[in-house]
């Protein structure tokens, strides 16, 4: 028999279980409005209007990116009904660009470079993401406000960056010199941009000393051609004592708008050094911030490999407050980033001594629970292993107690026939909508419910219990002919996939076959 043909008996216009990614899955985005997930979701999201951190530990397949797409879904609702207290997404699901750049920075091996692996790298990524899309919405409010969580500004933006207070003004330009990244385009560009919008002018010292020591140059030019050339006798008596308070000048002027110089270069050397993460050259950070006045820049905290207080070392928490402190005046509450997919990256590749390199910096108690900030880390199960092998002063420094921690994503075989149900309900035809059917309607009269939510209990998770439907179907339309006109799956047929998958799944969990 033609699955199609079985599909269609049952009016069903697209399988209902052939999808393994929920990325990529259209029956998903149709039930993703309906909230149909994991009981624990609500306390994985908690409020949206305060941010929390969630730590979630789940399998393959449990459902963690589906989580995360509600999420977002979620604060989407969310910010449409809350316009003045908008919470900003944040999707740090990828974690290639920053390895990558870490890899091209460090020029070692991925084991060295996974050895060395700070929070610091995870901050500045993390304020990159959001730094960017940040000043794509000053730059062009209507491109970002259509894309999916963009940044969605209120009206007469314009004159509320005129009003904001100009300690928030310049923090916010510094953070655009930092961190932010366009995909094309010149870093620069942007920022004489955002410069302009933000109303700052030009007010380098480095800039008058140096148009002033060429206004002295050029003066002692003319007054030495001016000595040169006049007669000795006719000479005035003023013009020699002038030259040299002009040469002093110039001399003075000349040596400190190098000192100038020198001091912003230093600036920008020591950051982008200390923020591999980031691509951002000194000669680019340095034409930036030079149009910053000089004392503004001594009081930024920037990030440098040099700090030698507890001020300097927290450089990244002070700029992620001021971040979220400009992001207040945009009408945004809060930042909630989205971590998922930690063992995908080309450079892990699944391990799980890598992924624990890599995680195990954000397990940190103050980065965890900085003020309006949310933190979903959405890890998998083998982070959790390993996380029951730490001492009592990682515990101590981490709190996982207060963290809203979920040692495992576990369905049960209802909620996964629940699931299963609504799935089948979004891919019914529309000449159909009137005849409902559920997932007992695919089996035979002598399999009940109670059968189904059992087989499915052993699948342990979606991915599984999508695999197991799927193969059921695919083994009775491969045992049953088109002449038979059977479309309804029997008790045995089920019973043996049931087997087979129960075993695959058991193998999966032991280590002793692939997923």
């Amino acid at each position: 028999m033609n699955v199609q043909s079985f599909l269609e008996h049952h009016g069903l216009t697209t399988h209902p279980f052939d999808a393994e990614e929920a990325r990529l899955d259209p029956i998903f985005d149709r039930l993703i409005s309906a909230r149909i997930t994991h009981p624990a979701f609500g306390k994985i999201l908690g409020r949206i209007d305060q941010p929390a951190t969630s730590i979630v530990f789940g399998e393959k397949g449990s459902g963690k990116t589906a989580i995360r797409l509600m999420m977002s879904r979620a604060i989407a609702k969310h910010n449409d009904d809350q316009p003045t207290a908008r919470v900003m997404p944040i999707a740090y699901d990828d974690l290639n660009p920053l390895l990558d750049a870490l890899l091209r920075t460090h020029k070692q091996n991925t084991k060295a470079v996974l050895k060395g692996f700070r929070l610091e790298d995870h901050q500045d990524m993390i304020l990159s993401l959001a730094v960017t899309r940040l000043v794509d919405a000053l730059l062009d409010p209507e491109a970002e406000a259509k894309k999916e969580g963009g940044i969605i500004l209120p009206e007469g933006y314009d004159k509320l960056l005129k009003r904001m207070p100009a300690q928030k003004r310049r923090d916010l330009a510094v953070l655009a010199a930092i961190y932010d990244q366009p995909v094309s385009g010149s870093v620069a560009d942007r920022f004489d941009r955002l410069r302009s919008k933000l109303r700052l002018g030009w007010r380098l010292p480095a800039a008058m000393f140096r148009h002033l020591a060429t206004l002295l140059t050029v003066a002692v030019v003319v007054a030495a051609g001016v000595q040169y050339f006049i007669d000795e006798a006719r000479e005035p008596m003023w013009l020699l004592p002038l030259l040299a308070v002009l040469i002093a000048g110039a001399v003075l002027a000349w040596g400190w708008w190098g000192l100038l110089i020198f001091r912003l270069w230093r600036i920008c050397w020591d950051t982008t050094h200390a923020m591999p993460a980031v691509a951002r050259t000194g000669k680019e950070l340095s034409q930036m911030l030079g149009q910053l006045d000089a004392g503004d820049l001594k009081r930024q905290p920037l990030p440098t490999p040099h700090a030698a207080d507890q001020a300097l070392r927290d450089s990244r928490y002070q700029l992620t407050r001021r971040f979220v402190d400009v992001m207040g005046e945009m009408g945004y509450a809060g930042l909630i980033v989205l971590v998922d997919r930690v063992d995908e990256p080309t450079a892990i590749a699944g391990d799980p001594e890598k992924m624990k390199a890599v995680v195990w910096p954000m397990l940190d108690n103050k980065f965890l629970k900085q003020d309006r900030i949310g933190l979903k880390l959405l890890l998998p199960i083998e982070l959790r292993h390993l996380l029951g092998k730490e001492s009592a002063q990682f515990y101590q420094e981490a709190r996982l107690d207060k963290q809203n921690l979920i040692d495992r994503l576990e369905w049960s075989g209802t909620t996964l026939y629940d699931l299963c149900n609504k799935r089948i309900e979004a891919c019914l035809a529309t000449a159909r909508a009137d005849q409902p059917i559920g997932l007992r309607d695919l089996f035979a009269e002598d399999v009940s419910r109670d059968m189904i939510v059992d087989a499915l209990d052993q699948m342990h998770q979606p991915r599984d219990a999508f695999k197991f439907l799927y193969q059921t179907i695919q083994e009775h339309c491969q045992i049953t002919g088109d002449d038979q006109g059977d479309f309804r799956i029997p008790r045995l047929t089920l019973d043996t996939i049931r087997r087979s998958q129960s075993q695959r799944v058991q193998n999966l969990h032991r280590g002793l076959g692939p997923a």
